[in-house]
């Protein structure tokens, strides 16, 4: 189970000798087309952080092996962040019962220090207090380990673009649970607080099919317009309303009736 994949302890080391001696990425192979960055500039950089080391290796072995790059593990809290900061992966395949840290507070600590980490959670748990924390903590999706390796495989994929990837069951639960927020009563805006940032239509037309829950794939199908086009309008947007990342947005939108339109 192990042969196929780097040791935690190894994997920091190789990156950088290999870097060093300008070998390729570290730990990819396979059908790279698949697991390529946003706009094809090399395989998607993945970390799996998992506190049993045979799941651990397993996970990345598959990762491997479909042509990402795996650049880190970790198997607890503490090490996932100093290594995914040292590491800096697109996406992390991220387990919530982990020791030194719970995975929870990784994923905010990480999110909220690069905005731009996308964050998929492997888990176990399928507890809806467990799965709507994670979403709250900044989390894109939440996958049970039950899933096929072809699931997961397709999880991350999607996570690295954008798209909130849920195990079945679980996306209503998240778009139930920000429609309850969005329900309670607003606190009343202060005097000194400044007015709500101007979105251009097709900004507010992307947000509106954001909150609907549409990927940006479907939303550049709708739209007739690239699919990159569509994730510089969410870049766009998000820094006008300083929000994190597309959970926060799917939030805004649904607390403005945007979903219903």
């Amino acid at each position: 189970m192990t042969e196929h994949v780097r040791s935690e302890e190894n994997v920091m080391s190789e990156e950088s000798a290999r870097a060093e001696e300008g070998e390729g990425n570290v730990g990819s192979g396979g059908p790279a087309d698949e697991a390529a960055r946003p706009g094809g500039s090399g395989a998607l950089r993945v970390m799996v952080v998992d506190d049993h080391p045979m799941w651990r290796d397993a996970v990345a072995r598959d990762l491997a092996e479909s042509g990402f790059d795996v650049v880190a593990t970790a198997g607890d809290g503490e090490q996932a962040v100093r290594r995914a900061r040292a590491a800096a992966p697109d996406v992390l395949v991220l387990d919530l019962n982990l020791p030194a840290k719970p995975g929870v507070q990784v994923c905010k600590e990480l999110v909220g220090a690069n905005p731009a980490l996308r964050v998929l959670v492997l888990s176990a748990s399928g507890e809806h207090a467990d799965v709507l924390e994670a979403v709250k903590s900044g989390a894109t999706g939440y996958l049970l380990k039950s899933a096929s390796t072809e699931e997961l495989i397709d999880a991350v994929r999607r996570t690295a673009a954008g798209d909130p990837v849920f195990t079945p069951g679980l996306a209503g639960l998240v778009l139930g649970e920000y429609r309850r927020l969005a329900s309670e009563p607003a606190p009343a805006p202060g005097a000194d607080e400044p007015k709500a940032p101007q979105l251009t239509d097709r900004e507010t037309e992307v947000l509106r099919l954001v909150a609907k829950g549409l990927s940006y794939k479907q939303i550049a199908e709708r739209l007739v317009i690239s699919h990159r086009t569509v994730q510089n309008h969410v870049q766009n947007t998000l820094g006008k309303l300083q929000l994190h990342n597309r959970v926060e947005l799917v939030r805004y939108a649904i607390e403005r009736g945007l979903d219903d339109e």
